[in-house]
């Protein structure tokens, strides 16, 4: 600058613009400028400066710059004049300079001096200099990741060199600024670390058993250490080594009560880790063997279940529930579990003998014996004989007449005919011999008998005897029976030529054996019954023994082609076979469980599926290990059996004496309410349901019925379409059998009651429960009184509750009510105002009460006259009736008076003296006491 400033004033003065002609020079600049400008500021930096020389100067005007001028496409810069005498100038911009938007700029300049004089008339400019700008970057922006998160899967005990990689971008236009120099795993612990590169790998070995995933954070530095605002997640999954299997099953599969079929694997499949199979063979079993007696079935009575599944009436309980008729099983050892379900549990020293009255007779040609029964081997005493039943001599001798035994786990049924009967060699004891007789779970055995032919069926499936045994019939002797159950009775030592199963012989010495039980049974039964004279149908046995729990299959027709399965006739076992491997998976995924009953047993159940593959050209090729799992079925809302009615019946004796008795139950109802939660308020509210009741007792408390003079009476027509019976005593009666609430009420509102000599009896009262699922659900105790009123109590009841009232009086605020025919009492009603009434309200109140009470009397007078009339008329025939009972001058004050406040109150009223007995209420005068 300094040097061209020399070069200039070096000049003679001879050419100097005093001496030569004015403006005479262009402007002088360089040719070229580069220039540098950071984003977001406005002062460009010039290399050279900008500096524009004029040799016109020192000249005004001639030798000063006037502007800059930029020449390009919208260049968004602009050139100012900082001092024209020394021609220095500044590039600038007009506005924000983006670097992410352009990072440099190229345009002509030109300088222009001041002209010959003020209006820059004749003015100069200099040539055009080429002008680059470029456009220094700030570091603005934060790195962001190419993914919102990332997904691996590595095999557990391997180490990777790279598992995946990360990547992040940043906004800023410059290398600096733009690039990421850095990555960094934020999550502290992991068994992890990246690169710069954004490589992540494992720095140790990952086991599936310890962890299945890992979450790992990781965030990103650009070059100009500046971070990203959000880490990115990194899921990295670890498998097992692969090994063949079933995967995606759940170990627990909750269920329900009442939801129907339940899938139990929806999202199961089967392993293979890559071999090719040709077959695949899946077993699915269920396991109840610990649920009631092998499964869950109805817990209902042997009465109800067989009238439920349409079975022949006549059967006989060799093994109900203790009672007070029932008293020979109150010995027994029951174990009722869960569910109601009533089980006896012999132990080799506990057996009963049915009561004569209860042994079913004539047992004919055609019979039917039915039991539960769960038995197993007994070490050690393999030959000696566990009698279930046993019908053998009471006294003298030791003859088996029928008998039901298990012996070395064979089953065995004996039946001795009678010379009566038959009188030829004929056959005698029927041998079995199966797995379930010593497995230790339960099973429905059921003898049905046609002489000659025995059949046996066990759980619904018939069995033929292996062995037959002939004999010749017993000789016909006087001597009773016993019927015994868990051992069998000998009655006597004398040996018999007779009897092929004599119990005992007689000890060398002589000496006589007392009557005992031998032969005693190990295990347990349920359900024992006999029907004489018909056999149950395969249909009947079917519906006894059936499980109401099983697998089952969504959507039979929806199974892939070439799956073939069968069921176990319990439904407890699946068995699937296909040879593709996708449709396989997609038939185990519609195996369900479901479970029929409204209250199920709660508990657990046990699944296990065990699984065979063959691959091409081998027997077997890889093995697939088996899996257990559970179905938990949850506790069912217990249901709340309410019996509601009157409970207090007040009638003449000549109703009880009519023929069609009295009713006693005519306004019952019976609902059933169960607790369910209410998510909104929670608190538990009442929902009705509907279920099934198994029987209603109606007990009578007290002394019981006189069959001479009294009975409770229900028409057989009321059972017809029911599945309902009765039994009925002086106790009480019964009503049984599996059936709606609503023919409960029916069948119960028909019951009458009979009394034919009512006088002799007190009142009675009558206890009504009822049951569900045999007593695991049963009702509040209803009682009902009833109260007989004979012809002079009769008379009394009827004027004291039916009469209208007779007389009507006001003394002061008090309004009185006498009625004729009841015990001398007025009642009368307080009016106390309240305090505070204004005295307006007050006028309008005592002139409506006294136009109420001229109204009143004028009515009462009227009818006074006229029942005097009638009294006059009738003193004569009916005073011996009129004889008032003075004890019952009593009356129950409402117990919502309120004392001081007024109300209603009742107080006694005092004869005149010198009055009869009796014409207290007629036509005294009668004076408050």
């Amino acid at each position: 600058m300094t040097d061209i400033l020399s070069l200039f004033f070096s000049i003679p003065l001879s050419h100097t613009p005093f001496s030569i002609v004015v403006n005479k020079h262009k402007p002088w600049i360089e040719t070229s400028y580069h220039g540098v400008i950071t984003e977001n500021m406005d002062i460009v930096l010039l290399d050279p400066p900008l500096v524009a020389l004029d040799k016109d100067a020192p000249v005004p005007y001639a030798g000063e710059i006037c502007a800059f001028k930029i020449h390009g496409l919208e260049a968004p810069f602009e050139a100012v004049v900082l001092n024209g005498t020394s021609g220095e100038g500044q590039l600038r911009a007009r506005g924000p300079v983006d670097c992410e938007l352009q990072k440099e700029y190229t345009f002509i300049i030109q300088a222009h001096d001041c002209g010959a004089g003020p209006g820059g008339t004749g003015g100069k400019k200099s040539h055009k200099a080429v002008v680059h700008i470029q456009v220094n970057d700030v570091n603005e922006f934060s790195p962001v990741f190419r993914e919102a998160q990332y997904h691996a899967a590595v095999t557990e005990e391997k180490i990777y060199d790279n598992i995946l990689q990360v990547e992040a971008t940043d906004q800023d236009c410059s290398p600096q600024y733009s690039q990421i120099c850095n990555y960094q795993i934020t999550t502290s612990n992991t068994p992890f670390a990246i690169d710069r590169n954004g490589n992540i790998r494992n720095t140790e070995k990952l086991s599936f058993d310890k962890q299945q995933q890992y979450e790992v954070l990781v965030t990103a530095f650009d070059c100009g250490q500046k971070r990203s605002t959000e880490s990115v997640a990194v899921h990295i999954d670890v498998k097992p080594v692969c090994k063949p299997g079933w995967q995606g099953w759940n170990k627990r599969v909750d269920y329900e009560p009442g939801t129907g079929s339940k899938q139990l694997f929806p999202k199961m499949h089967l392993e293979t880790c890559g071999g090719p199979l040709s077959s695949v063979r899946t077993m699915v079993e269920l396991q109840t063997s610990h649920i009631g007696k092998g499964c869950d079935r109805e817990t209902y009575s042997e009465k109800s279940l067989q009238k439920l599944c349409g079975a022949s009436s006549g059967s006989t309980d060799l093994l109900p529930a203790p009672s007070v008729s029932t008293n020979w099983t109150a010995s027994l050892v029951t174990d009722s579990g869960r569910d109601s379900d009533l089980i006896f549990r012999f132990d080799g020293r506990h057996a009963a003998k049915i009561p004569d009255q209860m042994v079913p007779q004539n047992l004919t040609d055609q019979f039917t014996i039915a039991t539960w029964m769960k038995h197993g081997p007994t070490p050690g005493l393999r030959a000696e004989k566990e009698t279930l039943l046993c019908n053998s001599d009471k006294t003298e001798m030791n003859r088996h007449h029928y008998s039901l035994y298990v012996h070395n786990c064979r089953l065995v049924f004996l039946l001795r005919r009678d010379f009566t009967q038959v009188d030829t060699f004929r056959p005698a004891e029927f041998h079995w011999k199966l797995e379930q007789i010593c497995d230790k779970e339960w099973h429905y055995y059921v003898i049905n008998v046609e002489f000659p032919v025995v059949t046996l069926y066990v759980d619904g499936v018939t069995y033929d005897p292996y062995l037959v045994t002939d004999d010749w019939p017993i000789h016909p002797s006087q001597i009773d029976v016993q019927l015994t159950l868990g051992a069998c009775w000998q009655g006597d030592d004398d040996d018999n030529d007779d009897d092929l199963t004599a119990l005992t012989v007689a000890p060398l010495s002589g000496e006589v054996t007392m009557p005992r039980f031998t032969q005693y049974f190990r295990g347990s039964l349920s359900g024992l019954t006999i029907r004489p004279g018909k056999i149950e149908s395969q249909k009947v046995i079917s519906c006894l023994q059936a499980c109401k729990e099983g697998l089952d299959i969504n959507s039979l027709e929806s199974l892939g082609k070439g799956i073939k399965f069968h069921f176990n006739p319990a439904q407890s076992i699946l068995v699937m076979e296909g040879e593709d491997l996708e449709n396989m998976n997609a038939a185990l995924r519609k195996v369900s469980y479901i479970n029929s009953r409204q209250f199920p047993t709660p508990g657990i159940r046990h699944l296990h599926i065990s699984t065979s593959v063959q691959c091409f050209g081998e027997d077997t090729c890889i093995s697939i290990p088996d899996i257990d799992a559970v179905v938990m079925v949850l506790q069912p809302s217990e249901p709340r059996i309410t019996i509601a009615g009157v409970d207090r019946l007040t009638r003449p004796a000549a109703d009880l004496r009519g023929p069609a008795g009295l009713t006693l139950f005519q306004d019952l109802h019976i609902i059933s309410t169960r607790t369910v939660a209410n998510l909104t308020v929670q608190l538990g509210v009442q929902e009705e349901i509907i279920h099934n009741l198994d029987y209603c007792d109606i007990l009578v408390l007290g002394e019981e019925l006189r069959p001479e003079q009294e009975s409770l009476q229900l028409q057989r027509s009321t059972l017809l379409g029911k599945h309902l019976d009765t039994t009925n005593s002086t106790s009480g009666m019964s009503i049984y059998g599996v059936d709606s609430m609503s023919n409960y009420e029916q069948v119960i509102r028909q019951v009458h009651y009979h009394n034919w000599h009512p006088t002799q009896t007190p009142d009675r009262k009558f206890r009504l429960t009822c049951s569900e699922l045999n007593g695991r659900y049963t009702s509040n105790e209803f009682t009902l009184e009833i109260s007989v009123l004979h012809k002079s109590e009769a008379g009394e009841h009827v004027n004291q509750m039916v009469a209208p009232p007779q007389y009507f009086g006001c003394v002061h605020n008090q309004i009185f009510v006498m009625r004729v025919g009841a015990p001398c009492y007025l009642t009368y009603i307080n009016i106390t105002f309240p305090q505070g009434v204004p005295s307006a309200a007050t006028v309008v109140i005592v002139i409506c009460i006294a136009a109420l009470v001229v109204v009143v009397v004028l009515g009462i007078y009227r009818i006074h006259l006229t029942h005097q009339q009638e009294c006059r008329s009738s003193d004569t025939t009916k005073e011996g009736e009129l004889d008032w009972n003075d004890s019952a001058l009593n009356i129950t004050v409402n117990p919502m008076e309120v004392r001081g406040r007024g109300g209603l109150k009742t107080k006694p009223w005092r004869r005149n003296k010198g009055r009869k007995e009796g014409e207290c209420c007629r036509n005294q005068i009668l004076e408050q006491p």
